[in-house]
């Protein structure tokens, strides 16, 4: 089943932005919350999401259940997540166009090694990038990241644009999650013992952001392969 796709955003790179310091907080035992890490990257990050989305524009996927994510999804890399009603998995063809998944560009992988560094886990090599979009309202529900091939890497997660709810659980889908807001350019970094924690956003409050506009855009950056 095709799900259908969501027309590429255009972002606003001269837009001002208020610049929050940057820090590091500890949300688990290898669990890093890195506050604006990523905000010196953002101006070469858009241009190129930009083409990521010209190619693989956002649609919103159907999960094996029959539930429609209310999240907008693409992705670039070697391998790009998907899911339908026959399963979650990572393929090398993008489902809607039939063509490869865009690759990665060299800013991403930069990022998500540098942000893995500061996190303490080096050697960080992703070859996919699960790229969200969140409209208001929209929200990722607890799940745990188990479709890659190993779980010795870390997750490296971008945020941009509106402010999210970030939930940060244990083990079990019932165990007791952290509330942590994330706001643009925050980096969260988690692997090890802490690699397999439940994790999802609350739904997204509505918002402008002077960049991005009314939405939050997602990077998730996985060793799949």
């Amino acid at each position: 089943m095709r799900s259908k796709a969501m027309p590429p955003t255009t972002f606003d790179l001269l837009a001002d932005d208020d610049q929050q310091p940057a820090r590091t907080e500890q949300i688990g035992e290898q669990s890093f919350v890195l506050r604006g890490f990523a905000l010196p990257w953002v101006e070469q990050l858009l241009p190129v999401l930009e083409k990521i989305l010209l190619a693989a524009p956002f649609r919103q996927m159907v999960t094996p259940g029959g539930f429609t994510l209310s999240v907008g999804l693409s992705s670039c890399g070697t391998l790009g997540w998907t899911t339908d009603r026959s399963g979650y998995r990572y393929t090398r063809i993008d489902p809607v166009s039939g063509q490869p998944w865009p690759a990665m560009p060299e800013v991403f992988s930069e990022l998500a090694q540098a942000a893995a560094r500061e996190a303490g886990f080096h050697h960080f090599e992703p070859d996919a990038c699960l790229i969200n979009r969140y409209l208001p309202g929209a929200r990722m529900s607890l799940h745990q990241d188990k479709d890659e091939r190993s779980y010795d890497p870390p997750i490296v997660s971008v945020s941009l644009g509106l402010p999210a709810m970030f939930l940060f659980g244990g083990f079990e889908r019932n165990d007791k999650s952290q509330r942590v807001p994330l706001f643009h350019g925050d980096i969260v970094v988690w692997g090890g013992v802490d690699r397999l924690r439940y994790h999802g956003v609350l739904p997204l409050k509505d918002g402008y952001h002077p960049q991005l506009g009314g939405q939050r855009i997602n990077f998730t950056f996985r060793t799949a392969g």
